[in-house]
């Protein structure tokens, strides 16, 4: 009998919040796993459980760098990913979504390996079309603070769908919506952790304008299902997908769809906190925010059979339960 060797899978960005949560999937499904970080917001205490995994190995490494490897798969999830961190260094953040993307793309050719490319919600700007489905192009500002983020995963995209039909690269991207969950970091500037670190010091909550800005909140569970589906998918039903879009490229849509106000989200938090003598404190809105943002996820659903399990209230009593055992307080 031949013996069946596990698939190896590459994962960038794989010591941070959502590279942790995916290394330790893959590991589950039976692969062995590479996860580079350069640790810029990633952090090893993320994926410390798993460094004794004789499938599991860990390469601090800057992607903006070639790098190489033998693959089956390639999770593209490198870049920094809150604006506190994004506009830190704004110039590493453009050449970690575009040289970082154009280096896994290149190693993917080379090697005939799928890759799957993190996207963001981030791509559509501040939108005029509500939902946002995929066919929208965004409202975007390409010289404002947040583009270096927005426009370095927009020129990702596009060189993903370029290598695609200039070289066959086999590519599926995920644009991903607001995503929470244990092993986010405490000092992010996301509005959850922000809003649950708040209310655990009993400082006051900020929300920003009348935080009557919406968002749409996807537990980290369901978006790594959602990678897996997709990932799972032959060739020749990503290549019926694009052939059939208006797009032509293999990208879908990765949200919850329900819709929250910003102020209903931090009431919210409270209510699972009672003891918290925090309150609610407003401050100027910052530029270029987009003022509503929900995920149309019908092709999702179609494609990949998905669509997320996880409720905002189930989500968050995870989310606060973790940041209260690791002593983030």
């Amino acid at each position: 009998m031949e013996l069946k060797l596990p698939k190896k899978a590459l994962v960038t960005g794989g010591a941070g919040f959502l590279g942790s949560h995916l290394c330790r999937r893959l590991l589950a499904d039976g692969y062995e796993v590479t996860a580079v970080d350069s640790l810029f917001t990633g952090a090893k205490k993320n994926i410390a459980d798993l460094l004794g995994n004789v499938r599991f190995s860990f390469v601090q490494h800057d992607i903006t760098l070639p790098y190489r490897g033998q693959f089956d798969e390639i999770y593209n999830l490198a870049c920094p990913a809150s604006p506190v961190h994004y506009q830190r260094n704004p110039v590493e953040t453009m050449k970690t979504s575009v040289l970082g993307m154009m280096n896994m793309l290149e190693l993917a050719m080379n090697t005939k390996a799928k890759l799957l490319h993190a996207s963001t919600s981030e791509i559509y700007g501040d939108p005029l079309v509500h939902p946002q489905t995929e066919s929208y192009w965004g409202n975007v500002n390409t010289v404002g603070m947040r583009s270096c983020y927005d426009e370095g995963k927009r020129c990702a995209e596009t060189l993903c769908a370029d290598y695609r039909r200039e070289y066959g690269v086999d590519v599926r991207m995920v644009r991903i919506f607001n995503t929470y969950g244990p092993n986010m970091h405490p000092q992010d500037g996301r509005v959850i952790s922000n809003f649950i670190m708040q209310a655990l010091r009993d400082e006051d909550i900020t929300l920003y304008g009348d935080g009557l800005q919406t968002r749409s909140f996807q537990y980290c569970d369901d978006l790594i299902e959602a990678m897996r589906r997709f990932m799972e998918l032959p060739r020749e039903t990503v290549d019926e997908f694009c052939a059939k879009s208006s797009l032509g490229a293999p990208v879908v849509n990765t949200g919850n769809p329900g819709e929250y106000t910003i102020r209903e989200l931090a009431e919210e938090v409270l209510c699972q906190l009672p003891d918290s003598k925090s309150k609610l404190a407003f401050a100027p809105l910052p530029s270029d925010d987009p003022k509503r943002r929900r995920p149309d996820i019908t092709l999702a659903k179609e494609l990949l059979g998905w669509e997320p399990k996880v409720a905002l209230r189930e989500g968050l009593a995870r989310t606060i339960e973790y940041f209260r055992s690791a002593g983030k307080i």
